[in-house]
């Protein structure tokens, strides 16, 4: 089984915009996307780049992501998703793009880590159990459900797992003094409605 590095996954998808959700300091609101990134114009040369290299060898599991990440980039997130089925369908066991879809995903549902997000995410763990894409979302779809101890849990679990040098561990610090300071105000306290928690990995 193929696995790019978890830097090229993770930071990929936080420099697409896909990843990086700030809370702004107001727990209860809903997860604001960061702007997208590169630019338009980058973003088209990237995707046409990648679909050059993909009719060459359409197994190439690093260009299928470059041009998810580069419609993602360009706003085209419905076309990121569509791209991420075709990728999956054709590579059902690559851990990279299972990733990838659920990148795309939440995406398209504007920051939500929606349940279709959470099954390709699942999928990709049970494949690979130590990428770290897949707990970070687990703790962001704690978080979007309004339970920031959960979050946490998952969190400080990954920054356990995380190498100081990684460039997630930035963001992942981050969302997790969000979460700290939203546990200090006591969100999370109250009795979920029932379908708004996540499921647990593994099950």
């Amino acid at each position: 089984m193929s696995r790019l590095p978890a830097a090229a996954l993770v930071g990929a998808a936080l420099a697409a915009g896909a990843a990086g959700y700030a809370v702004h300091g107001r727990p209860g609101l809903p997860a604001a996307p960061v702007p997208a990134r590169p630019a338009p114009p980058a973003a088209a040369e990237a995707r046409e780049g990648a679909r050059s290299t993909l009719l060459v060898n359409p197994g190439d599991v690093a260009a299928w992501i470059r041009l998810s990440n580069a419609m993602i980039a360009a706003g085209d997130t419905a076309g990121a998703v569509e791209a991420m089925e075709v990728a999956t369908a054709a590579l059902p066991a690559d851990v990279n793009l299972r990733v990838q879809q659920g990148v795309a995903l939440v995406a398209h549902a504007e920051g939500e880590v929606v349940p279709a997000a959470r099954l390709a995410f699942d999928r990709a763990s049970a494949l690979d159990p130590t990428h770290p894409a897949p707990r970070y979302f687990l703790g962001l779809a704690w978080l979007q459900a309004g339970r920031p101890r959960e979050a946490l849990g998952v969190w400080r679990e990954l920054l356990a797992m995380t190498p100081p040098d990684a460039p997630w561990a930035e963001e992942l610090t981050r969302m997790i003094g969000a979460a700290e300071t939203m546990v200090a105000l006591g969100v999370g306290e109250r009795a979920v409605p029932p379908g708004m928690a996540p499921r647990e990995e593994g099950r």
